[in-house]
């Protein structure tokens, strides 16, 4: 068997990479322990959020997969940040985790040049390419192997995964599940640098024996918005969610047990994620708070399992039962599942292209929770461009390199071979420099025709586009032609207390936008914002003129004279492309790349002054 893409693993970065992979023309096999695992949400059954919602959206106008299955089986929609102003919009909703699963199987089954294959993976196999080491397949549980000319390892927290209930430890990724540890020596061998993340979970309930009259209820949008361009309507029924919280008596409970629990017992000595904390973290990071909060989140329309998002936990089970029975409607409730935490292995991710390409091993890609990030959306993005990108080098063609000014994906890619981290990764607004560009209403406008031109972005999709963006400038065209009262229809949309249903019956005309939200939505943004945004378009301007300062591939850092020590062994180990990301490095000081441009244009400058007599 021999491939052009071998995908290893099948959670939302493996199905993403596969799926863009495959419809690139690439011959493509996803290696997973059990196809029917393949788009398992292994946490909070849910999509999107803040930062993480416009992600999904940049996943889907490139024609990624998430976005589609997010709207087939969401059952509860919410658009987060209402209060804030419509540029910082969210979307988010809560699936069917079952439904989620199947959708995706379906999706990659239909899926043109993908071959699905149930296997455990224990190493990659390299040759000499003459310039370092090349993939050229991977080697089987069994010994076999499979040939293939790039491999995307998008291991999960499976990769030498150890789970922890209290002083109870059992190897694997996910409940039931077993772990890779192989493939953590095959990768080690290669000399990739391995370190240790840790992530973490809540009980699950059982629905009947909770208590909801206590409980406050937390309903979805009225009229959903859906995640990908191509859905007209969200079809799925619609549940509610409920909101209750911990009291001062169990934060107690949890600080007399905290000898037990594995992060504070010296059990764990890996870092998890801050700004998702267990609620053993909360307790004493927190500890003059009375109360948690406790979301109480359907993981399905027919399950009778209940997420209890809020209390992560890895404390014993014992001590969990009296958390549980502590809370407001939950005196009674059963627990289906305990908490647990997971710790695994990762990559740091210093050690990867801005193409998620090694640099040590060509043709090796990785994506996901292997490169230190967390959550299914921050996979998917990553997933989608290694898969992309593994395909183009099968062709001997350019990387996609998305940049912080055009995508979130493109600032956590950045973010994570530039800055490194030192918890797992997680996308925020605050991220992004240039976030008020970056919102998830113009996402297609952002993206869609770099999809096409990759060839993600089908007719279909694209005759959609661009009927959106003419309808968009024609609504721009007449909400500027039109006046009222001595000021045009624009100007009238430019007040806060304007959402231009009077507009709508003084001119019929602006009827058909009216009823497009989203082309709606996105004028009224386009002209509320027009100031901040016009800023914001000449701070990108700048930032693409440091960007196009590129810096050799073969640069020696040591010939600038008197750099500092640490700005030479950061910039040797990240090796930036352009000055701009080179003054991302941690570490470095506005002085190194003062020193760093002056030797650039240096050497430019001699070789200008040789090129006359070569």
């Amino acid at each position: 068997m021999n491939y052009d893409v071998l995908v290893i693993g099948g959670g939302h970065a493996g199905a993403e990479a596969a799926w863009a992979a495959g419809h690139l023309g690439a011959r493509t096999a996803l290696l997973t322990f059990s196809a029917e695992a393949i788009g398992r949400m292994s946490c909070n059954p849910a999509i999107g959020g803040i930062g993480k919602g416009q992600m999904v959206r940049e996943i889907d106008a490139l024609g990624g997969l998430m976005g589609r299955v997010a709207d087939e089986t969401g059952i509860q929609f919410r658009m987060l940040n209402r209060r804030k102003g419509p540029a910082m919009w969210a979307p988010r909703c809560q699936s069917d985790r079952h439904l989620y699963a199947r959708a995706v199987q379906r999706h990659l089954r239909a899926c043109p040049n993908l071959t699905i294959l149930e296997a455990g993976v224990d190493g990659i196999l390299v040759r000499d390419g003459g310039d370092g080491p090349r993939v050229r397949g991977v080697r089987l549980h069994t010994g076999e192997e499979i040939g293939s000319a790039t491999v995307i390892v998008t291991s999960g927290t499976f990769l030498g995964a150890l789970m922890h209930t209290g002083e109870a430890r059992t190897a694997g990724g996910r409940v039931g599940e077993q772990a890779a540890t192989g493939l953590s020596r095959g990768l080690a061998a290669l000399g990739l640098r391995l370190e240790r993340l840790k992530t973490g979970t809540p009980p699950r309930l059982a629905r009947d024996t909770i208590d909801f009259s206590r409980l406050e209820e937390q309903l979805g949008d009225d009229d959903p918005v859906p995640f990908s361009f191509l859905t007209t309507r969200i079809t799925t029924p619609q549940v509610s969610c409920w909101i209750t919280g911990t009291s001062e008596a169990i934060h107690e409970r949890i600080r007399a047990n905290l000898h037990r629990a594995p992060m504070y017992s010296g059990q764990i000595d890996s870092t998890g994620p801050r700004y998702c904390p267990s609620i053993e973290d909360k307790v004493v990071r927190f500890a003059d708070k009375r109360q948690h909060q406790v979301f109480l989140e359907p993981e399905g329309l027919d399950s009778e399992r209940i997420y209890c998002n809020g209390i992560s936990t890895s404390l014993p089970e014992d001590v969990q039962r009296e958390i549980v029975a502590g809370i407001p409607g939950l005196e009674r409730a059963k627990i289906l599942q305990m908490g647990y935490a997971v710790e695994y292995d990762y990559v740091p991710p210093e050690q990867i292209h801005a193409s998620l390409m090694t640099k040590r091993v060509a043709g090796l890609f990785l994506a996901g929770q292997i490169n230190g990030t967390s959550g299914y959306e921050e996979a998917a993005g990553q997933g989608l461009l290694a898969g992309v990108n593994a395909a183009r080098y099968v062709d001997s063609r350019e990387a996609v390199i998305l940049g912080r000014d055009e995508a979130y994906v493109g600032v956590m890619v950045d973010d994570l071979v530039t800055r490194g981290l030192i918890e797992p990764y997680r996308m925020f607004t605050s991220r992004a420099e240039h976030r008020l560009h970056l919102r998830y209403d113009n996402a297609d406008q952002r993206l869609t025709p770099l999809g096409r031109e990759i060839g993600l972005v089908d007719d279909d999709r694209w005759q959609r586009f661009e009927a959106r963006r003419t309808a968009l400038d024609e609504l721009e065209r007449l909400l500027r032609a039109r006046r009222l009262e001595g000021r045009t229809a624009a100007d009238w949309l430019k007040r806060q207390d304007e959402d231009g249903a009077r507009l709508v019956e003084v001119f019929p005309e602006l009827a058909p936008y009216w009823r497009q939200r989203d082309v709606w939505g996105s004028a009224l943004v386009d002209l509320r914002y027009a100031g901040y945004i016009e800023r914001q378009r000449k701070a990108i301007e700048d930032f693409r003129v440091l960007e196009q300062q590129r810096i050799p591939s073969d640069w020696r850092y040591e010939q600038i004279s008197h750099l500092r020590r640490e700005a030479l062994e950061r910039w040797n180990t990240v090796r930036p492309l352009s000055v701009g990301q080179a003054a991302r490095v941690s570490g470095i000081r506005p002085t190194d790349v003062t020193m760093l441009v002056v030797a650039l244009r240096r050497e430019q400058g001699s070789q200008g002054a040789r090129e006359p007599g070569s």
